[in-house]
């Protein structure tokens, strides 16, 4: 007997395998499953193709096939207000900024949630690669069975009642299962090519799109002692670390390695970079201003020991934590960190759950 058949479930349906699979799965536990698709961006892309428009059309071509009503709804003025007023914001300030960490925060699990409950919803469901579990009482974001896809680090600042009655369908699945599964249902999804780029807009050339927002400026891309030796074209199309794409190749008596940028000073419009192995890049410590804990973190004290990381692909680290009282942590690690930037996220893990995470505020020195 199929005990959730009384219990609709709002499946946020991307046009994606992921969320196909999950309205799938959702079906086969007895749900009364709802799709609803968020159209959040209202531009074409560079090519004047609408991905959004194809995307609906795979979405509702799955729920058509699964027998489930499809919905669809218009966030963009919540995603400009919210996420991309932001993302522009922090580039003014020289800093890297992740809109996927903020859009789900923000859209995914903010105006998409009070739709869905008034679509009738009980649960609200997604295709993200994670788990869900309890702690004291309260909702643990878990990492997901397979670890390449897990995707708690761009779910470090979903807030704890947000993620009250949410479903995770593919928590406990590999990536090949769910290919396995659209391909034995059928389903248009199977083999579309997992989406890149930034949140709901897709892959762009990004100088170009970022210099339709704002104005590039110009400037002198120096060495660690002042020496001009080539022209950048606005700081804001660089981050902390990067290798490719400085137009500084060799230069007369220097070392023949490569150059590495590890620094933007907003003031003089200058961009920093040194030739060698990267010794300036390393970082033993950081603070973030705001410290976001999901679900209970009460017995984590003012200190204490757990892993993170301040990338999505890094791998987790070793670290303590100390709490400035105020919402806010240093950050210290058990050893050097390479290239930690300010406004991407460092992200806390103790075991199997993601306590949370922040901003990158301030990145401090090397052993």
């Amino acid at each position: 007997m199929k005990t959730n058949a009384k219990k609709t479930v709002v499946v946020g349906m991307s046009g994606g395998v992921d969320s196909s699979v999950a309205a799938k799965l959702l079906l086969g536990d007895g749900y009364n499953v709802v799709g609803l698709f968020m159209h959040n961006w209202d531009e074409d892309d560079e090519n004047g193709a609408c991905s959004s428009a194809d995307d609906y059309r795979d979405a509702a071509t799955v729920c058509g096939k699964l027998g489930i009503p499809i919905y669809s709804v218009n966030f963009s003025k919540e995603y400009m207000e919210r996420v991309f007023a932001y993302f522009l914001a922090e580039y003014k300030k020289g800093r890297t900024p992740n809109p996927d960490v903020l859009c789900n925060r923000e859209i995914k699990f903010g105006p998409f949630r009070r739709y869905a409950k008034e679509l009738g919803a009980d649960y609200i469901a997604t295709g993200h690669y994670c788990d869900i579990g309890e702690y004291n009482g309260l909702p643990a974001l878990l990492k997901a069975a397979d670890d390449n896809k897990d995707q708690t680090y761009f779910l470090n600042n979903v807030r704890t009642e947000q993620l009250q009655n949410v479903l995770f369908p593919l928590g406990k699945l590999k990536k090949p299962q769910v290919r396995e599964i659209a391909e034995r249902e059928n389903l248009i999804t199977a083999r579309k090519k997992d989406s890149t780029g930034i949140c709901f807009i897709g892959e762009r050339n990004f100088k170009k799109f970022l210099s339709a927002y704002l104005p590039a400026r110009r400037g002198r891309i120096v060495d660690t002692h002042g020496k001009e030796i080539g022209v950048h074209d606005g700081l804001m199309y660089y981050t902390i670390g990067q290798r490719r794409g400085l137009g500084i190749g060799g230069i007369g008596g220097e070392d023949n390695n490569r150059w590495y940028i590890v620094e933007k000073r907003l003031d003089k419009n200058e961009l920093v970079v040194s030739n060698g192995e990267g010794e300036e890049l390393f970082y033993n410590a950081l603070y973030s201003g705001a410290l976001n804990f999901i679900g209970d973190a009460d017995f984590l004290g003012k200190e204490f020991d757990c892993t993170a990381k301040c990338r999505y692909r890094q791998g987790e680290q070793k670290a303590h934590v100390i709490l400035d009282g105020l919402g806010g942590a240093r950050v210290e690690f058990s050893e050097p960190q390479r290239a930690v930037t300010e406004g991407q996220y460092v992200v806390l893990y103790s075991g199997n759950r993601c306590l949370g995470g922040g901003v990158i505020d301030k990145a401090y020195g090397v052993f």
